[in-house]
Formats: structure tokens, sequence, C-alpha cells
């Protein structure tokens, strides 16, 4: 998908590269103060690069940076950027119908290149998933919209995140990076935050962080993703409709 000129003409590239330029700027603060962290906390040139290429994940590696500085144990650096990348599965599940006409190649780097940004404008231009009656030139469309806005995302991410590390000795610490990456952070949440079930998540694992924030190595991250998970999986089955009939 991401290898085809033709969608590059589509109007719906277009429109997907239109839709995510209006966040590209707190996306790139975001990018901008994870390349510092990184640097920062220790990390060589090259350690933070890698990571910023091959990880590709903003919470994930700021939840992980302050682990790997103080000499975390491995499993407890996995767990937790695992439990905050959680919500890439429920990604994932939501469009597999929607790329599984791709091939592997494609669906490989769609799934490196969707963010949580890109993944919520999609879902909302493209509400109801493909079936075998959707005309090819739906497909295409839908194709062409993913590739423009995650396109964007990731430049502006990566081109921030490089931009950080190779500035990281020179910009002052009070300029306050972190607050901006803060504020970007609030962003996703909120646009994410579509129903009153998600409303619940977000309070409870604010509550559960702020309970916990004293275990070590930022265990109150896992806790609070983990007592979020368990409530909601708990409170769901009460707020479905029963079927009419």
């Amino acid at each position: 998908m991401f290898f085809k000129p033709s969608l590059y003409r589509h109007p719906d590239y277009w429109q997907g590269v239109r839709d995510l330029a209006s966040v590209a700027t707190g996306i790139a603060a975001w990018g901008l103060m994870t390349g510092v962290a990184m640097v920062k906390s220790g990390m060589s040139t090259f350690e933070a690069v890698a990571m910023t290429l091959l990880v590709f994940a903003g919470s994930a590696q700021l939840a992980a940076i302050p682990l790997i500085a103080s000499g975390a144990p491995l499993w407890v650096i996995l767990a937790t950027a695992f439990c905050v990348n959680l919500r890439f599965v429920v990604f994932s599940a939501h469009l597999r119908p929607y790329v599984m006409h791709l091939p592997l190649r494609e669906r490989l780097v769609t799934g490196y290149l969707t963010a949580d940004l890109s993944y919520v404008f999609f879902a909302r231009r493209y509400p109801h998933a493909p079936n075998a009656d959707t005309p090819p030139s739906e497909l295409v469309a839908q194709q062409a919209y993913l590739m423009g806005n995650c396109g964007i995302n990731w430049m502006a991410w990566m081109g921030a995140s490089l931009v950080g590390i190779a500035l990281a000795n020179v910009i002052p610490t009070h300029w306050g990076l972190g607050f901006a990456g803060i504020l970007a952070l609030l962003g996703v949440m909120l646009s994410l935050v579509t129903s009153p079930l998600r409303v619940v998540a977000v309070g409870i694992s604010g509550a559960a962080a702020v309970v916990a924030w004293a275990l070590p190595l930022k265990l109150n991250i896992v806790v609070a993703i983990a007592v979020a998970v368990v409530c909601c999986l708990l409170i769901e089955p009460s707020t479905r409709k029963p079927p009419h009939g």
C-alpha cells in the first residue's frame, strides 16, 4: 500500500494528509521531547536513533526510558511497554477487515506506521468495515487515505524526534518540553474518549496511577492499566443493550 505511486494522486490521500496536518504540531512536540529525553537519560546517539526508528511508540518509549536509566530488570521494562501499547491490539483488531485483502508485507508496514491519531482519523472517516459487497474503488480510497495520514504522522514524529536527539545537549531543560509532551499525550487521550465506558476507564486508570504512585520502577503505570482493564471488563456487560424482540 505504501509503495503504490498511484495512491498519491487519489483525492483521499490528500484528505488524509490534511487531516493529520491539523495535529502534526502536537505530534512533533511529543516527538521532540521524546528525542531529548532519550539522550538526557544516558542513551548514546546510536541507541536513541535505533529506538526511535525501530520502536516508533512514544508512550512506550517514555515509559521505558526511566526504567532503562535506572537499571530496571528487563522483564519490568518489557511488561511496562507491553501494557502501555495494549491499545494497539484493539486498533489492529478493528483495522483487520480493512487491510486483510493486502499482501502480508503491506499489512506489516501498515501495522508499523499506524499510530494513535492516524487510527482515530481513519476510523472516524471510515466507520464501517468493508465486506464482500464493497466496491474496489472504496478499498482504494481507504488505502489512499491511510497512506496519507500515516505518512504525515510518521514524518512529523520522526523528524522532530531526530532533531531532539541531535540537539538534546543544547536544548535547555527549562524550555518545558516535558509539559509539551504531556499536552500532546492529553490530546491523543481525549480524542479516544468517545464513550461513557472510556470515560470510566480514564478516571479509574488515573486514580489508580495516583494511588500507586509510590511503587518503584514506575510500576504504577502497569497497575493503572491493569485495574482499568479489569474494571471495564466487569462493567461492560451491564452496558450492553438487550436485543429487541
